[in-house]
This record gives C-alpha cells, sequence and structure tokens, in this order.
C-alpha cells in the first residue's frame, strides 16, 4: 500500500494524515505529493468545513454516542453546518462498532444504500462524500477502502481530530485514513456538542481503551489501551452540563471502574486501592494516580440534584471505598453493571475473565449488603468456544440465582485479532448458540419479572425524558435503577410548592406509586413533582 503525504506552499506539512493511494503495494511506504496552487480549503481550519452540510449516523455502544459529540464538536470549530436530512447532506459520517459480526453486516447494508444516493448525486452538486469512523474503520481499514468504492475517508477511535484536514484531502477525489491508535489521545479538551437538544442527560466519557485483554474481546485492539481523562477536565465538563440544566450524567469507560488519573505528578504517590475479593487482572497492577472512587466522589458534589451512573465498569474493579460512597450518595444511582459473561468458572477461565463463578456470586452478595435495593444488570455470551451443555446450563443457574433487573445477551461472534481467534477453535454451532441465547434470554425475562415485580406499590422517583413511544397520553423516564417508568401525562402538584399545578416536563423529577412490572418496564401513577434532595429527605 501507498501512503501519500500532501505539501503545498504556504501550508505546512501536517503528518498526522495520510492518503490511501492504492493497495497494490505488499508493503507500506510514505512518498509526498507536491502541489503547486492548493485550493483554498487547504489553505486554513477556518476554510475547510465552509458551506458543507454533515450528517451522522450512530451505531452500537454509548462510548460511540459520545464519539459522535466529540467528532461533531471538532467538525462545528471548522465550519461544518450540521444536517438531519440525509439528501442535502454533503458528508455522512458512520460512527462504527465492530463488537459483533452483526454490528459490521449492518455498515456493509448501510454502505450499499449510500452507494444508491451517492450515484444519483447530480454533477452539478458538491460530490458526496461517505466516511467510516470508530472501531469498524480501525479493525478493516484497506478491506473497507478497497470492498466499497464509495467510502472516502476512514477515521479511527483516536483520529477525530483529524477529521477536517482528512475532509480536506477527499475534495481533490482522494481517499484519506488515520486509524492509528494513540496511548495517550482522551480528547480532554475536546467538549462534546450535545446532538439531542432535548435531552435530560449526558455521557461523559472518563477514559478511553482496555487493559483486560479478554480472550473474546476486540475492544483493546479497536481502541487501544487504558487511558484516563485528567479529573479537572471531567469535573469542567459535568459542570458545564449541570449549567445547561441536565439531570444525569453516565461516567462512560471501556472499564470505567479501572479510572486512574496521573496527570499531575503529586498524584502518582496515591495508595492504588485492591480489587474486588476473589479477582485478578491480566496485567500487572498500576500504581498511584487518583482512582475512581475519588473521581465518583468528586463528580457527585458537582450538582446535588444530578444524578450519577457510570458504565461499563469490570466486576474485579469494586473495591469497598466504591460501594460504600454509593451506598451514601443520594444522587449516585443506585445501580451497578456487573458482567458476567458466563456462569461456568470453566468458561470464564477460558474467557480470561480473571475470576470464578463462586467469586462473582460472592461480590453479588456483597453488593446487596452494601447497598441495599441495589438494581443489577448484566452481559452473557451464549456459545462461546468450547461452551458444553453443562456450562450453559450453570448461566442459566446463574440467571436464576442472580434475578437480575436488566440483562444484555448475545451469541458468541469470534473476532479476528483476539486470542480466542488465534488459540481457541468457534466450535460451537450457530443453531446451538441461537438456541442457547433464547433460552438465556427467556430465563433472564422470567427473573427480571420477578425482581421488577417487588416495586409494585412502592413510591419511587423518576427523571422524565418525555412522552412514550407508544402513546402521547404517557410520558415516560426512568427510575434509580435505571428501569423504564410509564405514567399518564396529567397535571400534578408541585410537592415543593403546594398549590401549584402543572404538567411534568422533560428533565422534572416525579414521584410515581408503582403498579405493575414487566420484564423491562414499570408503569404507575404520578403523585406529583419533586426534587432529588426531598426524595431523599424523606426516605
Amino acid at each position: 500500500m501507498e501512503l501519500v503525504r500532501i505539501s503545498a506552499p504556504g501550508w505546512p506539512l501536517d503528518p498526522r494524515f495520510n492518503i490511501l493511494k492504492s493497495a497494490s503495494a505488499p508493503q507500506e511506504k510514505l512518498s509526498t505529493l507536491e502541489v503547486e496552487d492548493p485550493p483554498p480549503y487547504l489553505k486554513g481550519d477556518e476554510l475547510l468545513g465552509k458551506q458543507r452540510k454533515v450528517y451522522l449516523e450512530t451505531y452500537g455502544c454509548q462510548m460511540n454516542v459520545n464519539d459522535t459529540e466529540i467528532a461533531w464538536s471538532i467538525l462545528q470549530k471548522s465550519g461544518y453546518l450540521r444536517t438531519r436530512n440525509l439528501q442535502e447532506a454533503d458528508v455522512i459520517l458512520l460512527v462504527t462498532c465492530s463488537i459483533r459480526e452483526k454490528a459490521e453486516q449492518t455498515i456493509w447494508n448501510r454502505l450499499r444504500q449510500l452507494k444508491v444516493l451517492k450515484t444519483r448525486r447530480l454533477r452539478t452538486q458538491v460530490p458526496l462524500r461517505i466516511g467510516i469512523l470508530g472501531c469498524m474503520a480501525e479493525r478493516l481499514k484497506e478491506d473497507i477502502l478497497n470492498r466499497e468504492k464509495i467510502v472516502d475517508l476512514l477515521a479511527g477511535p483516536d483520529a477525530y481530530r483529524d477529521l477536517p484536514w482528512l475532509l480536506a484531502v477527499t475534495e481533490s477525489g482522494q481517499q484519506a485514513a488515520n486509524v492509528l491508535l494513540s496511548l495517550d489521545e482522551t480528547y480532554a479538551d475536546v467538549m462534546p456538542v450535545q446532538t439531542s437538544p432535548s435531552a435530560t442527560s449526558a455521557f461523559v466519557s472518563i477514559m478511553r481503551g482496555c487493559d483486560n485483554m479478554c480472550s473474546y474481546c476486540i475492544v483493546p485492539f479497536t481502541r487501544g489501551r487504558e487511558r484516563s481523562r485528567p479529573v479537572a477536565s471531567i469535573l469542567e465538563e459535568v459542570k458545564k452540563l449541570s449549567e445547561q440544566g441536565l439531570k444525569e450524567v453516565t461516567l462512560l469507560g471501556q472499564n470505567v471502574n479501572s479510572f486512574r488519573d496521573t496527570s499531575e505528578v503529586h498524584f502518582n504517590n496515591a495508595v492504588s486501592t485492591n480489587l474486588s475479593r476473589g479477582f485478578t487482572a491480566n496485567y500487572k497492577a498500576k500504581q498511584g494516580g487518583l482512582r475512581f472512587a475519588h473521581l465518583l466522589d468528586q463528580v457527585s458534589r458537582v450538582d446535588p440534584e444530578m444524578r450519577i451512573r457510570f458504565t461499563s465498569p469490570h466486576p474485579k474493579d469494586f473495591p469497598d471505598e466504591v460501594l460504600q460512597l454509593i451506598h451514601e450518595r443520594d444522587n449516585i444511582c443506585k445501580q451497578i453493571h456487573l458482567p458476567a459473561q458466563s456462569g461456568s468458572s470453566r468458561v470464564l477461565e477460558t474467557m480470561r475473565r480473571g475470576y470464578s463463578r463462586e467469586a462473582y456470586v460472592e461480590l453479588i452478595h456483597h453488593i446487596r449488603e452494601s447497598i441495599p435495593g441495589v438494581s443489577l444488570s448484566s452481559d452473557f455470551i451464549a456459545g462461546f468456544c468450547g461452551e458444553t451443555e453443562e456450562d450453559h446450563l450453570q448461566t442459566v443457574s446463574l440467571l436464576r440465582e442472580v434475578q437480575y433487573n436488566t440483562g444484555f445477551l448475545f451469541a458468541y461472534s469470534m473476532r479476528q485479532k483476539t486470542r480466542a481467534y488465534h488459540r481457541l477453535k468457534d466450535d460451537v454451532p450457530e443453531e446451538v448458540k441461537l438456541r442457547r441465547l433464547e433460552e438465556l434470554i427467556t430465563v433472564f425475562r422470567e427473573e427480571a419479572r420477578k425482581a421488577n415485580k417487588t416495586a409494585v406499590g412502592c413510591t419511587q422517583l423518576v427523571l422524565v425524558e418525555g412522552h412514550s413511544k407508544r402513546s402521547a397520553a404517557d410520558l415516560c423516564g426512568r427510575n434509580d435503577g435505571n428501569l423504564k417508568v410509564i405514567f399518564p401525562d396529567t397535571e400534578v402538584e408541585d410537592i415543593t410548592s403546594p398549590g401549584l399545578k402543572a404538567r411534568a416536563q422533560p428533565g422534572d423529577y416525579v414521584l410515581v406509586k408503582i403498579t405493575s412490572a414487566s420484564s423491562q418496564t414499570l408503569r404507575g401513577c404520578v403523585l406529583g413533582r419533586t426534587t432529588l434532595k426531598d426524595f431523599s429527605a424523606s426516605c
């Protein structure tokens, strides 16, 4: 493959971006293409996106939602305009996921649809540019450019700062790419632009990458190694979100509770926290830095009326100080995501998860003792390499034993580059994977329905998000445990101002008496508007 760098008089060479010319050469080589008179859009950042409209589509996890906001923040500062009309877009950017084969197939199908749109573009119009961002760009690289000639741009998760330059390069008709992973990029100085103006909550990325190297997981290879943002930059972002009126933030990271800020020298001697009892890590313990408990403490102090959540954690990183803090702070939600992946100790060892079933169950009991009424969610994989029917039944029994409120269950999908790809055999037939997955889903729903029914008759604090998708006569919101709650849209009394009645609005806290429950949703009647502080004081 030949990588070509552009240079021009009066335009300093920027080594961060390259143009992929062809895939004919067996090895990469770098040359420089001299341009005597570059077009105006290559002469300054302020002109790069002039009059260009960008359309953004997001696929996959919450990190991709946050990445979309980061990418838009960068493009907006370079003069790009945002459109939600696909037909009028000059640039279409897909923020992609590679965690499973199905996620990638969704993008390939979408590209075939966009090919029709691109070929129909009138010659009198600005040519339509299509870009692939995120994990799929990092994982497949040249395959995308060679297989789908309509793709003009690739930008990996650590290359969003280069989007204006990469797009400028595509103006010359070339394909452009930067998929290099970084050891230090956290976008700490980039303030994400909320992509939903009416949102009541936001995601705040606190760290990127992962060091766990679970044998099934592609994340360390598409998003790189762990690195954390400075605490100060996170607090600044949370404060701005509070000033904008948002009522909930979710702290994000691939391994969010392994957060470790070493940005300042005097933090480096801080005492490291211990792992959860019975858990081990696949990497050497890292010393120093401000840890997750410190960050959670500081974030929860920004605004007592702002709920704090975090995802996705690893079970090994739940020391007692984190659990105690969740228990003590009224605005840290009593909801913990605790990915199990399997209920079989043998499979967990093959997955390189660093714990046994027994250690995981002991942690569950410890969490429930430390945080009464905690809501639990988890991830499970059906049909991992070498999984037997007995292993599968162990997972079924774990679902029954723990009785999660929320679950995310998937059939195993082999990913290139992972340890499983190189050392294990994907030997569970597809039909068996799907049958086991359906059994897990059925059991999960049965147990979640039982768990959620314990809320019937209770009064819960709900943060209003908006109208229910199924009925304009109902509002929906989420309780402390992150379960969706549906209730009638009627005038209610403001409990903090007796005699004042009004309809609840997105961003309001309301008291809802739960009248029924399913495996995924609660229903109830609204009693009135309140505040988080007043609700906590009455409990």
